[in-house]
């Protein structure tokens, strides 16, 4: 029974982001952040409990990769889809037909999320690091907009995200990063001294002082923050076994 216990967990963020991607369809970006968060947890801690019961395997693996495809690549993407299409003055009622043609550049971070998880799957390297930028981390890039949007009061940041040059630039981006051949380190700690870690702990310490300070603007900061730490770090990018 144990060996279901991380697929379970993984169904969790699958199902939290079939329930996003209906919200981000209807428009309600908010509520959709909420479900792409939770669904995220579930990732997380999926693997967390296959290495804590020792039942790791190929089935999790490529179950992991699905539910992550919906989860931080389909919703992020209708994400990017609705707010370029908003700048556009359009409504959610219009047919498919109606839709700005821009407005469907913010899909190609669904079609980069997609390709990243199937690079990582048959990919031996990404055992200690990532190569390329993590499709959670790119999702959660991706929310945080409509909920910056929301709730920040900063003229300037509003502007940014109601200028759809900024929004698909962001898209290039990230979906380049995704893809790129740029090692950036992975969270998971092997052993917890400071030496070792040093660059892990300053990160996650600046992201805490970041979040209570600055709220939901502290998120994409903290993604570009993450990638500009990692090339600092020079990371190497391990030999892909044959």
């Amino acid at each position: 029974m144990k060996k279901h216990i991380p697929n379970l967990i993984t169904l969790g963020n699958l199902l939290c982001g079939t329930i996003a991607t209906i919200l981000a369809v209807q428009g309600d970006f908010v509520l959709a952040g909420v479900f792409v968060v939770i669904g995220i947890v579930f990732d997380f801690f999926d693997g967390f409990a296959a290495r804590l019961l020792n039942v790791s395997g190929e089935l999790g693996k490529q179950l992991d990769s699905l539910a992550d495809m919906v989860t931080s690549g389909v919703v992020p993407g209708i994400i990017m889809f609705n707010l370029i299409d908003l700048n556009n003055n359009s409504s959610f009622d219009n047919s498919l037909m109606d839709y700005s043609l821009l407005s469907f550049m913010g899909l190609l971070l669904t079609l980069g999320a997609c390709y990243r998880l199937a690079k990582f799957n048959i990919d031996t390297r990404q055992s200690e690091s990532f190569i390329g930028l993590p499709t959670p981390a790119m999702s959660l890039f991706v929310i945080s907009l409509p909920l910056i949007q929301e709730y920040s009061n900063i003229e300037f940041v509003q502007n940014l995200i109601a200028n759809n040059y900024f929004l698909i630039a962001v898209t290039l981006v990230l979906t380049y990063l995704m893809n790129a051949e740029v090692a950036l380190f992975s969270l998971k700690f092997k052993e917890y001294s400071l030496k070792n870690n040093l660059v892990k702990y300053l990160f996650l310490l600046i992201s805490l002082v970041m979040i209570v300070t600055l709220n939901f603007i502290s998120v994409p900061i903290i993604i570009i923050l993450y990638v500009v730490l990692s090339l600092i770090q020079k990371i190497d990018i391990p030999k892909q076994n044959s």
